[in-house]
């Protein structure tokens, strides 16, 4: 199983570009704190993690995340592959994203409770047959 899940805050705003199909293709990074400190420094050390998006889900991020803001995303991990010129093998590690939200944003007295955002599977790497029906037969717990 591939489930990823991360809060961090925006390194950048998200970067968003059209591929030639039309599809909004939103790409970032996340910077997440570890859990404990550096026994020389005394200081919590960050992880910098890409993440790219698809579709409307990426537009909405676009509009809404911007450097420095807290936010969560959840998704898969995805690491490419591919040579250079010199033949030497590169990799690129990122999340794919497939949800997101806002943990610590503040809503209006009266306002409903913000609600993830899921992706409506606009993913070209994406089952995007819906839901997967799982019968209590199939799980080996």
């Amino acid at each position: 199983m591939n489930i990823i899940a991360l809060t961090g805050n925006a390194v950048r705003d998200v970067e968003l570009k059209y591929n030639q199909g039309g599809t909004a293709i939103g790409s970032g990074t996340i910077a997440v704190r570890r859990d404990f400190k550096n026994k020389q420094t005394d200081e919590y050390e960050t992880d910098f993690i890409n993440f790219t998006t698809f579709g409307k889900q990426a537009e909405v991020m676009a509009n809404h995340i911007r450097k420095g803001d807290k936010f969560g995303i959840n998704g898969r991990l995805q690491i490419r592959t591919w040579e250079n010129d010199q033949g030497q093998r590169q990799y690129f590690t990122e999340v794919v994203v497939s949800g997101f939200d806002f943990p610590d944003k503040k809503r209006e007295p009266g306002q409903a409770p913000q609600q993830n955002y899921q992706q409506q599977s606009n993913d070209p790497f994406s089952n995007n047959s819906g839901p997967i029906e799982v019968d209590d037969d199939m799980l080996p717990f």
